[in-house]
């Protein structure tokens, strides 16, 4: 799904309730996080809940893994994961991904700690992507 399906798909729902269930669902479809990178060099610090991310870099494209012990925040690492795809990786350092969640009313509807630990993921993201970058 690119991020135009997903913007339609996600205004299409009625209500909060349907988009969180939704956000679910996205969580499901993540490519299952391998367990290599289940360690500190991973973990996102600044979340709640235990989140890891991981980037690799293969012929220019970036493939995104996630993994959380939270339905709704792997949902929301899906999300940040379709709104990055296809972006190189000097594109996702500079890219502002928070008009998107704003233009979606994720900001509006997500509690404070909720706001602070997505902000904190995609901060490791962009940092990842910079690494990535370097080498």
């Amino acid at each position: 799904m690119n991020k135009h399906e997903f913007i339609k798909n996600f205004s299409y729902l009625h209500n909060w309730q349907e988009k969180y269930l939704y956000l679910i669902e996205l969580g499901k479809s993540l490519s299952p996080f391998p367990e290599k990178f289940k360690n500190s060099n991973h973990l996102v610090t600044g979340c709640q809940n235990l989140v890891w991310i991981a980037l690799l870099l293969n012929r220019g494209q970036i493939k995104f893994y996630g993994e959380s012990n939270s339905v709704i925040v792997k949902g929301l690492i899906a999300v940040l994961f379709i709104l990055y795809k296809n972006l190189k990786v000097s594109e996702l350092v500079l890219y502002d991904i928070n008009s998107y969640l704003k233009r979606l009313s994720l900001t509006d509807h997500l509690t404070p700690s909720r706001m602070q630990g997505l902000g904190a993921i995609i901060n490791f993201i962009k940092k990842s992507a910079f690494f990535l970058q370097k080498n």
